[in-house]
């Protein structure tokens, strides 16, 4: 089993599709409206932008986290959470043994919460 597709909410399908173009660099994979739903490719996993889903926080995965935080400012976008350190991967359940989880916080286009998640090596 496998995930396939997450839905997040938007209002304005038009104002999502241009903030998550820009954010992620990736372009819609389709757009039916009606009845208000807007598709992305993310890596094999379909983001659903609709009008009738509920909020829920995203969480995207970043080479540097440090970089795509100045980005999401760069489209004018405040920063809820400065990148921090969650947790450390002292063995390989969920991520990489010996790296530390960094995340960061802000808020789309369409107010919902979305994370940046960077692994990278505990430093020490």
């Amino acid at each position: 089993m496998r995930l396939v597709q997450i839905a997040q909410h938007a209002d304005d399908l038009e104002r999502a599709a241009a903030f998550y173009e820009q954010l992620t660099g990736a372009t819609p994979r389709g757009m039916f409206d009606p009845p208000g739903l807007l598709f992305f490719d993310l890596d094999g996993v379909r983001l659903l932008l609709e009008r009738g889903a509920p909020p829920s926080v995203l969480y995207l995965a970043v080479a540097d986290i440090d970089a795509a935080v100045e980005r999401v400012r760069g489209l004018g976008v405040p920063v809820e959470s400065e990148p921090h350190v969650i947790f450390e991967h002292l063995d390989t359940r969920l991520g990489p043994a010996g790296t530390a989880e960094w995340q960061a916080f802000f808020r789309d286009s369409e107010g919902n919460l979305v994370g940046l998640v960077e692994q990278r090596p505990i430093e020490g």
